[in-house]
């Protein structure tokens, strides 16, 4: 009856609406009753509008990501590592046919010319993978974004952090500090970004710049540019270096770029040496050490040498957090100081190690005293935005919000 119904709706080459599904099911003549209509209607949108048998996990709450690996390996992430789900596709034909419709839907094509396509959809980012580059089934890659944004006390409560590292990552913010937080895919770099921004005073303009609108900080002034890919023909993309440089025009307080990933790391570099300070962003990487290298092995891919990445980097960032996952969930595993030493070499000095037990002799690491010094100069707490999300009136502000009135 679902396929009956999906084909009828396509068929008419109408917009698909609440009303028309509901007709169509009715008018299939099968009597399945009122909950049984409204289930009909639900599956039908999904298979037209949503992720189609897939969309059920995604209501589930604490759901990050879908996998599908084949027609009978369906996995998801709640936070907690992966869990084989007993959801099952007929065929691979069947993910296939849902994997071109999703890419579809985001303007590209998934085909035998491009078998590996990433697009962004409303809500989600979905990947899909093409047979015989994958070299079972057809795999499809579903990321959901989530629009809850979570306070500094919640992550605390929930055992992000502990009240030491929460306030340590405050005067970060208050200081303005330069930071970069660090960790491997579903640590919670973007949640933890998020929270941190929406730590940000007021009055600061915040300027995002991401692959994929995934950032959703609680501040009144946020504006937000997303890199294009190219059309079906290949023209028309846009990526990240370009819309960093176009930032910088768009007068930032806080220049953010979701993930660095390539060379637009060049760009975010050169406008931290050229004082957009409280700047900030994500980058992969394996522990707070390896970031020197992640950044040299980026910056070769915007052209520049190792030398040029370390004397822009070791004067352009102050501190990188990084992020671990384990079976107790999602922890600030340490915050760093990035240095260079004596012999030229770039280093994240360690600075406070969170995970380890408060009266350990080495929470505290050799880069302490350096992390103090530089979220001491500030004396200012980061302030937090009105309850209605508006900016407080005073100045210009306030003279034009009276006279209005």
């Amino acid at each position: 009856m679902v396929r009956e119904v999906r084909r009828r709706m396509l068929d008419d080459g109408e917009p698909v609406t609440a009303a028309r599904l509901a007709a169509a099911v009715h008018s299939s003549g099968r009597l399945l009753g009122t909950q049984g209509a409204l289930r009909a209607v639900d599956r039908v949108q999904a298979e037209l509008q949503g992720l189609g048998p897939l969309q059920e996990l995604a209501l589930l709450p604490g759901i990050s990501d879908i996998l599908v690996n084949g027609p009978d390996r369906v996995w998801v992430d709640s936070g907690h590592g992966l869990e084989l789900t007993g959801l099952r596709f007929g065929s691979d034909a069947e993910v296939q046919g849902l994997a071109a419709r999703l890419i579809a839907a985001g303007g590209r094509r998934l085909d035998d010319s491009n078998p590996c396509v990433d697009v962004q959809l409303r809500g989600y980012r979905v990947h899909a993978v093409l047979r015989p580059v994958s070299t079972g089934s057809t795999l499809l890659s579903i990321r959901i974004r989530r629009t809850l944004t979570f306070t500094m006390e919640e992550l605390q409560a929930g055992g992000t952090m502990d009240p030491e590292c929460a306030a340590v990552l405050r005067r970060i913010i208050a200081s303005r500090l330069n930071f970069l937080i660090s960790g491997a895919t579903g640590t919670g770099k973007t949640t933890l970004l998020s929270t941190l921004l929406s730590l940000s005073k007021p009055h600061e303009r915040l300027v995002l710049v991401e692959d994929a609108a995934e950032l959703d900080p609680r501040h009144p002034h946020v504006v937000g540019l997303q890199s294009r890919h190219g059309n079906v023909e290949g023209a028309g993309s846009v990526d990240q270096a370009e819309l960093v440089r176009q930032a910088l025009r768009m007068r930032p307080d806080r220049l953010i770029v979701g993930e660095c990933r390539g060379a637009e790391v060049r760009e975010l570099l050169a406008a931290m040496n050229t004082g957009h300070d409280g700047a900030g962003g994500t980058i992969h990487a394996n522990s707070a050490a390896n970031v020197p290298a992640r950044l040299a092995a980026l910056g070769a891919l915007a052209g520049m040498s190792s030398t040029a990445v370390t004397l822009q980097a070791a004067s352009a960032l102050d501190v990188v957090v990084h992020l671990a996952r384990s079976a107790a969930g999602r922890r600030v595993a340490e915050i760093a100081v990035i240095t260079a030493s004596a012999d030229g070499r770039l280093l994240a000095v360690p600075a406070l190690r969170p995970l380890l037990p408060t009266d350990a002799a080495d929470r505290h690491g050799e880069g302490w005293a350096a992390l103090q010094g530089r979220i001491g100069g500030s004396g200012e707490e980061a302030a937090p935005s009105r309850p209605d999300g508006q900016q407080p009136s005073c100045g210009i502000a306030g003279a034009l919000e009276t006279s209005v009135s």
